[in-house]
């Protein structure tokens, strides 16, 4: 094989290359200009993201990785740039989204000095990577980067961490490139076990009352197909986390809704009358699951994983099965009998009656005057034909996009589900936008978390992105709101919010938009806003007051489900 003598700097891109990268987001610095200046040369091979912040680059990679399923990438310098990642991080980490993060460090004869700008962020982002390394010669480089990529999208996908010290970057090396396909004592993902779906089949085949419930593994496992054939044989109603939304089409007819806090009313009271529940790439998060205690009662569990640390953490199962979902829905289809289950699938359209009338037509078909939260969404995915990609913030927005956003393809719903962080939403809409720049990215977001990043504006202005921004304006931090109204006596502490004239903010850096106050402009608006070419910021007002329904309360069982206050 041909060498090449190159830096440090050189032979990371080289190797980034070598892995396919084609976009970069990140924010320059001292400890990481080298690299920069390595990057000037090959600007033309790959597209770097000049972010506002290191989080809006972050979250902007996550956003990237969500659409596309391939490792998104981000640069950021020592000390403080460093630390800037670490939210996104963690984010990242929880919901299994694959991420090289590169981050510039003093140079090795200064480390545990306290040099300028000197952080241990290897130490720090220790619990929340999925591997982390220091490089501080430029040997190592090849191997690190090719190890970081193997690690980040192989088994459970997550973020890994590169430290790269200034004279590492410097040095000088003899570049050839490998990519790695395996690492001793690291197994990322096991053989499905026969016996275990001979026992699955059996218990599957004797249900009279099963339930699947399908999270963000059908997604990262490409295994949507293979879901589908599965449920369509046995006959078997499918709800799914908010992580697993868009791996089945909305209208399929077994896809019964959401689960959890503000899930559909039917999959989360039938959860408690399941003779089965097959969990598929879910892990059982206390959102979904309410009292523990109270959870499934009736029914044995089959929980289908590729992450043992998952089994039996919360919830314990009867049949096991170590894998890749596809693989093993593969497996199962084979082997289970062709079923149905009407008797039970018209206990679901029962409870959407009863849901529909006392929740979703108030919300989508309002009598108040103000805008509700639901009509936005709704309409917004009616216009797009429900083929947009939808990116959400944290909060009430949210849980009413995942509730009425329509999806007829996979990896088209990007929000922060584990975590929970307010402000991923608008750099992670630029990602999305990046990865799939052929389809229409809505970002949804609220008042409160829109202030978290709202510089990155000027990234999107700058690239061009034609991001479609709804700002759903309620005055309040509102999911907060929410909660203070029904369980602490409307005693709204510190969650009203002075706003500035969004719509001013985003003509400043360059970004069209207007404001909707009434009902009947908002058709046109939404509409205006799809139509112009480049990206465009509606900002809507919603009613103070408009809470998301159905909920259940912190601690119930998910049978304890409330329809209204």
């Amino acid at each position: 094989m041909t060498t090449k003598r190159v830096t440090g700097s050189e032979a990371l891109i080289l190797s980034l290359l070598e892995e396919g990268v084609d976009t970069i987001f990140g924010y320059p610095g001292g400890a990481i200009m080298p690299v920069y200046d390595a990057l000037y040369d090959y600007d033309k091979r790959v597209n770097h993201i000049l972010t506002r912040h290191e989080q809006g680059a972050i979250h902007g990679a996550q956003g990237y990785a969500r659409v596309t399923g391939k490792p998104g990438i981000c640069f950021a310098t020592s000390g403080p740039g460093a630390t800037n990642l670490m939210t996104g991080i963690a984010d990242a980490m929880i919901d299994s989204t694959p991420l090289v993060c590169i981050t510039g460090q003093v140079a090795s004869p200064l480390l545990g000095t306290d040099a300028f700008q000197e952080s241990d962020i290897v130490g720090m982002s220790i619990p929340v990577t999925k591997w982390n390394y220091q490089i501080t010669s430029p040997e190592e480089i090849p191997q690190a980067i090719a190890q970081a990529f193997y690690i980040a999208n192989s088994g459970r996908p997550g973020p890994v961490l590169i430290d790269l010290t200034k004279d590492a970057q410097f040095g000088e090396l003899d570049f050839e490139y490998k990519k790695c396909t395996k690492i001793r004592s690291y197994v990322p993902e096991k053989p499905v076990d026969p016996h275990a779906v001979k026992e699955a089949v059996d218990l599957i085949d004797a249900a009279k009352k099963p339930m699947i419930l399908f999270g963000h593994g059908i997604i990262i496992g490409r295994a949507e197909q293979e879901l589908k054939e599965f449920i369509e044989k046995a006959g078997i109603p499918a709800a799914w986390t908010i992580m697993g939304l868009s791996a089945l089409p909305t209208d399929h007819p077994l896809n019964v809704g959401m689960l959890g806090m503000h899930g559909n009313y039917g999959p989360n009271v039938l959860t408690n009358e399941a003779d089965l529940i097959i969990a598929v790439g879910m892990r059982f998060d206390d959102r979904v699951t309410g009292k523990v205690s109270e959870y499934a009662k009736k029914a044995k569990i089959i929980h289908i994983e590729i992450d043992p640390a998952e089994i039996n953490k919360i919830i314990k199962t009867d049949v096991r099965i170590l894998g890749d979902a596809k693989k093993a829905l593969k497996m199962l289809t084979a082997n289970v009998k062709e079923n149905s289950h009407p008797e039970w699938m018209e206990e679901f359209h029962k409870y959407m009656k009863v849901e529909q009338e006392k929740v979703i037509d108030k919300d989508l078909r309002p009598t108040k005057p103000g805008l509700t939260m639901g009509e936005v969404i709704s309409l917004a995915s009616e216009k797009t034909n429900h083929e947009a990609i939808l990116v959400t913030d944290v909060g009430q927005h949210q849980m009413v996009a995942q509730r009425y956003f329509k999806f007829k393809h996979s990896r088209s719903n990007v929000t922060s589900g584990g975590l929970g962080t307010m402000g991923f939403c608008l750099p992670a809409s630029m990602g999305a936008q990046l990865g799939a720049p052929d389809r229409t990215v809505i970002a949804v977001i609220g008042d409160g978390g829109f202030q978290m990043t709202i510089q990155e504006l000027g990234t999107i202005a700058q690239n061009k992105l034609p991001v479609k921004i709804i700002v759903l304006n309620n005055h309040f931090l509102g999911m907060v709101r929410q909660w203070q109204q029904l369980f602490f006596e409307k005693r709204y502490s510190f969650t009203e919010l002075q706003n500035p004239d969004f719509i001013m903010i985003g003509k400043g850096f360059g970004i069209e938009g207007h404001r909707v106050d009434k009902r009947e402009d908002l058709a046109n608006g939404i509409q205006q806003m799809l139509d112009h070419d480049g990206p465009y910021l509606l900002e809507v007002t919603i009613e103070k007051e408009d809470n998301v329904f159905p909920m259940v309360p912190t601690g119930a069982s998910v049978s304890d489900i409330i329809l209204e206050p």
